[in-house]
């Protein structure tokens, strides 16, 4: 359910739109494409210095663009989609982790395709959302016109429970949504999604786009067609860096045989690339279609990574430091490198200052817009302050956290009573690879950029949308029935059963009956008992045999309004059985 804010925000940009564009000498506003990748690291391409992966599309694409050379995102996933999709630190919209209802961002968020939509532009999505798979946080629901998705945070994850148990063949031939129903695509995952992507453009040539084309790869797990594993197998991805004298982390067999992997499963990605980037060239779309190439974090496992310390979840470079290259022919001059700090939260400002959009004025937006480094190499963003932070579950003083500011960087990894002496500074100027810790010469500098981490923590966490998470609305017209997967549970502490319980935060849009199937993911299950709980209803069964693993509950009666939902079920030695997915379904 969208907020009067919102409304509001929809009513001025119009009117903003028509004045826009009346008159016959405004300029032709851009298309635009957001290429992310999952899990590709700094250095998984032949541009950074890699000798083993092929990336010659990506790497053609880099000589071509302005390349920032220190773009900062989030540690792990759904925070830094959230910070794109919004221009806001992910804690202000209520993505906080992955998983375990912590990648579900609050619909009154405001996202880069409300805004271009809002601008005349047509928007698709495609691939990775992980931004909550439910009514009203579904991609369809915050301003995208078409979506061709997988659910959770990857392909064959729990929550991505129509491919999970395909297990090593979940990449091939996955079942994907598409504008919100169930579609068997046929092909490996990253081919699909580029098939959907440039049917896309073929369909809107003739009028401004967005695309946000979000690939799952090359995160685990490491599937990808025999054809490119093969470019790879013989290789040994820890050699030829003997004179490279950058930090490389120790790789044992079991570590090289997944960096082959993944240089094939980013080697399938530059290929598909190559497709949808002569498709531009030959709609002749290339010269006004900003393309914008980065990835979500550091790479998952330790591999060649340009010296940097750390990987992905950490705050170390390593974890947060991307690739980041934006090609616009008619308006930036490419093959360029730019030093300014830039960040995801970047992109929506940018855009909005690209595109005629309007950006969001009863809000906090915390990017800064991009056009005057991308537009003038002597312009600069100074004095910019960066922080990151990741714990799963939720953001913890001083645990994972840093502050990034001029020439100095402080890395919390310690407990909040510590004092600041156990806190890591680093010159990221004069120590990119931050090897050498000079707190203890640095103190005061170091507690200036603490006090300023405090205010900020104090801020993001005392945020509306990080204080109450974003239930999904059941019993609506958009989503009935509505199917409820794992990484969107909560789970909860049960002191009794020493377990971690799952559940899920709903709202009845309005009061009804509604029938719940909760399938435990389980072929046959022997003497089950049900403990089941919403609202103020609470219902017990056994079943002495469950041969399909699946427990209906029919018509049930729910209040209008907000409550929880927790199956609780135990099989014959009383262990806690976790359900795969819930399904409700109103039926009047």
């Amino acid at each position: 359910m969208k907020k009067l804010k919102k409304i509001l925000f929809v009513l001025l940009a119009n009117l903003i739109l028509i004045g826009c564009t009346e008159g016959s000498n405004k300029t032709k506003r851009p298309n635009v494409i957001i290429v992310v990748t999952d899990d590709q690291g700094f250095g998984d391409l032949g541009y950074y210095g890699n000798p083993h992966v092929q990336t010659p599309t990506l790497d053609s694409l880099a000589k071509e663009s302005v390349r920032f050379d220190q773009f900062i995102v989030s540690p792990v996933c759904a925070p830094t989609r959230a910070s794109l999709m919004t221009g806001r630190y992910s804690l202000r919209t209520g993505v906080k982790d992955t998983y375990r209802g912590g990648a579900i961002m609050a619909t009154e968020e405001i996202t880069v395709a409300e805004m271009l939509k809002e601008a005349g532009y047509t928007t698709g999505m495609v691939g990775k959302w992980h931004l909550g798979d439910n009514y009203p946080s579904r991609p369809q629901d915050q301003g995208f016109d078409f979506t061709l998705r997988h659910l959770s945070g990857g392909i064959g994850q729990p929550g991505d429970w129509p491919n999970t148990k395909k297990g090593q063949r979940s990449y091939f031939d996955p079942i994907l949504w598409k504008n919100g129903e169930m579609f068997q695509s046929k092909g490996y995952c990253t081919d699909v999604f580029t098939e959907a992507a440039m049917d896309f453009v073929e369909k809107n040539k003739e009028q401004p786009f967005f695309l946000y084309l979000s690939y799952n790869a090359p995160h685990a797990p490491l599937q990808v067609p025999q054809e490119y594993y093969d470019r790879y197998k013989d290789i040994d991805p820890s050699s030829g860096f003997e004179n490279d004298g950058r930090p490389f982390p120790e790789m044992d067999e079991r570590m090289k045989e997944n960096a082959r992997k993944v240089y094939a499963m980013v080697s399938n990605i530059d290929d598909n690339l190559k497709r949808l980037f002569q498709q531009l060239e030959d709609l002749k779309l290339e010269d006004n279609t900003l393309v914008v190439f980065m990835t979500d974090n550091g790479p998952q496992h330790d591999r060649y990574a340009a010296g940097m310390r750390g990987r992905k979840s950490f705050v170390y470079e390593g974890g947060v430091r991307v690739p980041s290259f934006w090609r616009l022919p008619t308006k930036f001059k490419g093959d360029r490198d730019i030093k300014t700090p830039a960040a995801h939260y970047d992109v929506l400002p940018t855009l909005a200052d690209l595109c005629q959009g309007q950006l969001p004025t009863d809000r906090i937006i915390d990017g800064k817009s991009l056009v005057p480094l991308l537009s003038n190499e002597n312009s600069t963003l100074d004095n910019r302050t960066i922080l990151r932070s990741w714990v799963r579950g939720g953001p913890e003083k001083y645990n994972n956290i840093s502050i990034r500011k001029e020439q100095y960087k402080l890395v919390g990894n310690t407990e909040e009573t510590a004092g600041i002496e156990a806190f890591e500074l680093f010159n990221i100027l004069d120590d990119p690879y931050e090897q050498n810790n000079i707190v203890g010469t640095n103190t005061l500098e170091a507690q200036k950029l603490k006090n300023e981490m405090d205010i900020w923590f104090d801020e993001m966490t005392s945020s509306p949308n990080f204080v109450n998470a974003q239930p999904a609305i059941v019993g609506t017209v958009h989503e009935n029935p509505s199917v409820l997967n794992l990484n969107d549970a909560v789970f909860e502490r049960n002191e009794v059963m020493d377990q971690d319980i799952a559940g899920w935060e709903i709202v009845a849009a309005e009061a009804g009956n509604y029938d719940i199937r909760i399938n435990l993911g389980r072929k046959s299950v022997s003497e089950v008992h049900l403990n089941f709980y919403v609202g103020d209803l609470e219902i017990k069964r056994d079943y002495n045999e469950l041969s399909e693993g699946i427990i209906d509950i029919k018509n049930i009666q729910l209040q209008k309004g907000a409550t929880k939902l927790t199956p609780i079920t135990t099989g014959k030695n009383g262990g806690y059985i976790k359900p795969f997915y819930v399904v409700m379904t109103k039926i009047d």
